[in-house]
């Protein structure tokens, strides 16, 4: 069972965080470093962008994640991605490696670093080393620093993006907290989003791994806001062993329960960061219900919630189910279309709109009463299987295009 209370990266045991103002971001007073430290080592898991053009942090944490036993801190800066930046950008990672190994003695190789903002700039190295310097001494286990973390690692974000929860492994208590940012350039394919997971768990690495891989594939590679997937979009899952639970080395009912809590962190992550999209009022929920097999039941759903003119029709508050049926047309998955059938749903209630590919006598005021509230959910049955999928996106408005119009202005 799981268990939701108030924290993010410092809710589980042994974890810290601090945030600073190192002036990355020009013309900003806002913090724009973040620090997460454990105090013991960690085993890791990650999953990263699978855009061919990636940027320096992602290599640098792959190398680490996928070779080293454990880690012992990251570091994330907001405002410079540090991607397409060439042999510099590389040796900024080590860099920043070194500082983080200075002050806190701890080995290089432990040391992750994550980056976000524009692109192609480099990092301004002496202030990253301050801001590293400056946090180290004021890093503290305390619900206050985890949330000024989340909120230095925000660019376009509204509002800081955290969650934790409790499971129970074989007696004892464990706890899984996280935070992420990301509101533009969202459609991850992990394979600007960055997420940190942190717990006390005992686990094998290889089990995190597995764990962490599968559950993102199901709920950030489910996500999208504008189609875009970024340079340094980057998952990482840091377990402590803190918390003295018999150490999960199978899939037994101890992993099944981590599973669990896991899942519910990444989803609720992923489903904020939809929901704070660009520009967005909304929340955009695709339900794929029956489909013939589960990658068509996944590619069903993403087809909808990536459709720019069924974006533009749920801001519009408009009941246009044939831009619904489209985007499952050309999605490139099998299904009738003489089958299909489409409800829209919110706290307004529940509304069918299409039976067997036809629209219903539907009345549109109501539609229109559904679509105004948040979150807004599309339901779509294929009726051609048993396999379902949840996609998640938000509404296309006009202040995506006056967000990214000027972003580095």
């Amino acid at each position: 069972m799981v268990k939701i209370i108030d924290g993010g990266v410092t809710a589980a045991n042994g974890f810290a965080a601090a945030s600073t103002h190192a002036g990355i971001k020009k013309n900003s007073t806002k913090d724009d470093m973040a620090f997460i430290f454990s105090k013991v080592g960690c085993v890791t898991a990650g999953t990263f962008t699978l855009n061919k053009v990636f940027a320096a942090p992602v290599k640098w944490d792959k190398a680490r994640v996928y070779s080293e036993d454990l880690a012992r801190a990251v570091v994330i800066n907001s405002g410079v991605a540090n991607a397409c930046t060439g042999k510099e950008g590389d040796d900024a990672c080590l860099m920043e490696a070194e500082a983080i190994s200075e002050a806190l003695s701890v080995p290089v190789n432990s040391c992750l670093v994550a980056s976000t903002g524009v692109i192609g700039a480099q990092l301004p190295m002496t202030e990253i080393c301050n801001g590293i310097k400056a946090m180290a001494p004021s890093l503290e286990e305390t619900r206050e620093a985890a949330n000024k973390a989340a909120v230095a690692i925000m660019t376009t974000d509204t509002k800081p993006k955290e969650v934790a929860v409790e499971v129970e492994l074989s007696g004892k208590k464990v706890t899984i907290g996280g935070m992420c940012k990301g509101a533009g350039m969202i459609h991850p394919n992990m394979a600007t989003m960055l997420c940190f997971i942190t717990t006390d768990a005992a686990i094998d690495k290889k089990l995190l791994q597995e764990a962490t891989s599968a559950i993102v594939d199901d709920s950030f590679n489910m996500i999208s806001v504008d189609g875009d997937t970024s340079t340094n979009d980057t998952v990482l899952v840091l377990a402590n062993g803190l918390a003295n639970n018999e150490k999960i080395v199978s899939k037994n009912e101890d992993y099944k329960n981590f599973y669990e809590g896991l899942s519910y962190v990444l989803t609720d992550l992923s489903k904020k960061i939809a929901g704070d999209g660009e520009g967005a009022t909304c929340l955009f929920e695709c339900q794929l219900k029956n489909a013939k097999t589960k990658q068509d039941a996944k590619i069903l759903a993403k087809s909808v919630i990536t459709s720019n003119l069924t974006k533009a029709a749920i801001f519009g508050h408009d009941a246009n189910w044939g831009r619904i049926l489209c985007a499952l047309g050309y999605s490139g998955a099998e299904f009738d279309p003489e089958k299909v059938d489409i409800f829209f749903e919110s706290a307004a209630g529940k509304l069918q709109i299409v039976k067997d590919g036809v629209a219903t006598d539907y009345s549109e005021d109501e539609a229109t009463k559904i679509l105004s509230q948040n979150p807004v959910v599309a339901i779509c049955d294929v009726k051609d299987g048993e396999y379902d999928a949840t996609a998640w996106g938000c509404d296309l408005t006009f202040d995506y295009v006056k967000i990214n119009a000027d972003y580095r202005s």
